[in-house]
């Protein structure tokens, strides 16, 4: 989800007490739990976009701690804004390229990873940067507790069935999957949806759905 260029929104971002310094990021891992007032299970959402899933997930489970990583300034501006609006304890953002998150994280320091509305990066050749490809599994695998779990979320089919596949021998198995997460009742209790999950659910279009976990 990419925004035009908003002025000035690096400015506002690198000064925000809810995003995390980028020179800072390196030195924090193994110590991101040290940063909230409750020490509970640390969940990330890696292409947060404008922050709506990740903050009603502060919100209804305060118990938890959140993070949200977005790597594009003017979209992150807009999760930025919501938190000011609407300030949650449990809750930090980081702008950065997913690509470094295992040097970010440490090792089975994240309890649960999230992936919603993943860029689909069509062209065969941008493979590699899709988030539920096997190269990203690979450092999910590293900073994952290993009970910890990655939920994936999209109306896209293709990229879907795709993402599913990357799931042979690659130590990963689906624990949930689903073509139409709207469809089902209990896969629907609790679920919170992302400004995309409405606007492509309103249109008809199904949501598919995993969640996987080490074998």
């Amino acid at each position: 989800m990419r925004l035009k260029n908003v002025p000035g929104c690096r400015e506002r971002i690198a000064d925000s007490e809810y995003v995390v310094p980028e020179e800072s990021l390196q030195d924090l891992a193994g110590k991101w739990k040290e940063g909230f007032a409750d020490p509970g299970e640390l969940h990330i959402e890696i292409g947060m976009g404008k922050g709506r899933f990740i903050h009603e997930m502060a919100l209804l489970h305060p118990d938890i701690n959140y993070i949200g990583i977005e790597k594009y300034s003017a979209v992150l501006l807009r999760a930025v804004e919501k938190m000011e609006a609407d300030p949650k304890d449990n809750l930090k953002f980081i702008r950065m390229d997913a690509e470094i998150i295992d040097t970010v994280f440490a090792s089975g320091e994240v309890d649960r990873i999230y992936l919603n509305f993943s860029d689909p990066w069509p062209k065969d050749r941008h493979a590699k940067r899709r988030l539920p490809s096997r190269e990203f599994l690979a450092r999910y695998d590293k900073i994952l507790k290993s009970d910890g779990c990655v939920e994936f979320k999209t109306d896209n089919r293709v990229l879907f069935d795709w993402a599913v596949e990357q799931l042979e021998d690659s130590g990963w198995k689906a624990d949930v999957i689903t073509y139409d997460l709207h469809a089902d009742e209990n896969l629907m209790k609790g679920n919170v949806m992302t400004e995309y999950e409405e606007k492509f659910s309103g249109m008809g279009n199904p949501i598919c759905k995993y969640v996987i976990s080490r074998v």
